[in-house]
């Protein structure tokens, strides 16, 4: 169900709609928008008893959400949510594209720190760096845990740009809870339930991927379980599916791009490194995520990406990070997007911006 006020309704009134809702049993999520605000109601089996709040003062009218998945819909919240950030104009689901860029894997501060002065300069607003890895063989590199953590605080701390680290079990997520401005539930866990309500009760946005052979229901699913728990910041990530094609490592869907922003109010970001495995596709399939209507892109940069611990046929070399973002300020004015100012987050921006002055764009060549 779904209690929709009127466009003049106080926070009072709102207020009273949530109490109502909530004594009747049921759990009241208020979603304000740009109008009006939407009360989304869950855990009622059936429908609300006719007349319980459809009279009170400020409502305009109770409807039935048809859909499984209700808080997540756009039958709830017509208009796009935008995720934003104290102290930056970084946003998801804003005009402006989140560009998200870090290493695989945290290896050392050495190589946090020289991979996020350059995605820093060419105008990332986010670092993404593994600190805990689930890892298809248990031999593998499973990351540096709290150390990686600590070490993209220091880079949060000198470059300015907020940290995006996955968390893989209930353990895990309270430690990058209190470091991470952005808290990741990779493809494996997307099904994770009781980590994805847990990570519904913290208060920092959840970017939820797409897990490897789910369906767009599944997908929207898993966000109704976070935001169930009274977490609305959710972001979610496409990262690729399980096909037969074996030229990529995974078969990239931006179809799904279009169908969640016609079905859901939520931000949808792209993951084009895992999405293809391979380091001579990820520039393309930024290009065309952007043009297909994404938020943001997710790419994996290494400065020595043959020496990685993880995924390092899939990572950008700095300079490829550069030329991508170039092409993919050219592309993003034509669908209505902005994209970050070339440095804009690091403390060498006059240095960054003289540099790009000089180096033409690979689609100007």
């Amino acid at each position: 169900m779904l209690v929709v006020m009127q466009a003049h309704a106080t926070a009072e009134q709102v207020r009273a709609v949530c109490d109502k809702i909530e004594s009747l049993g049921y759990r009241a999520h208020p979603l304000p928008g740009a109008e009006r605000t939407a009360i989304g109601i869950t855990g009622n089996k059936d429908e609300v008893p006719a007349g319980a709040v459809d009279e009170m003062p400020g409502v305009q009218e109770v409807i039935a959400v048809t859909k499984p998945y209700k808080l997540v819909s756009r039958d709830t919240k017509p208009d796009n949510t935008v995720i934003r950030f104290a102290g930056t104009d970084a946003t998801f689901g804003g005009k402006g594209l989140a560009i998200i860029a870090g290493p695989c894997s945290v290896e050392s501060r050495e190589q946090a720190f020289i991979v996020a002065e350059r995605v820093a300069q060419a105008g990332a607003q986010f670092f993404r760096g593994g600190a805990y890895k689930p890892r298809t063989s248990p031999y593998a590199f499973q990351g540096l845990g709290e150390q990686a953590l600590q070490i993209m605080a220091e880079v949060r701390e000198k470059f300015g740009m907020k940290i995006v680290t996955e968390a893989i079990d209930n353990e895990s997520l309270a430690l990058v809870e209190e470091y991470a401005d952005v808290i990741q539930i990779g493809a494996r866990n997307m099904q994770n339930f009781s980590l994805l309500k847990r990570a519904g009760r913290t208060r920092k946005p959840v970017l939820l991927k797409r897990g490897i052979s789910a369906t767009l229901e599944e997908f929207l699913m898993a966000a109704e379980y976070v935001m169930s728990e009274g977490n609305y910041s959710v972001i979610l990530c496409e990262r690729g599916v399980r096909t037969f094609a074996d030229h990529t490592r995974n078969t990239l869907d931006l179809s799904i791009v279009p169908a969640v922003q016609r079905l859901s109010h939520l931000p949808i970001v792209v993951d084009p490194s895992h999405g293809t495995g391979k380091r001579n596709k990820v520039t393309p399939l930024s290009r065309a995520s952007v043009a297909v209507g994404a938020d943001g892109l997710i790419i994996e940069v290494h400065h020595q990406p043959d020496l990685a611990l993880s995924d390092g046929m899939q990572s950008l070399y700095p300079d490829q990070f550069d030329e991508l973002m170039a092409q993919v300020r050219q592309i993003a004015p034509v669908v209505g997007r902005t994209v970050p100012g070339i440095g804009m987050h690091s403390p060498y921006s006059s240095v960054a911006s003289d540099q790009a002055n000089e180096r033409p764009s690979a689609l100007a060549r």
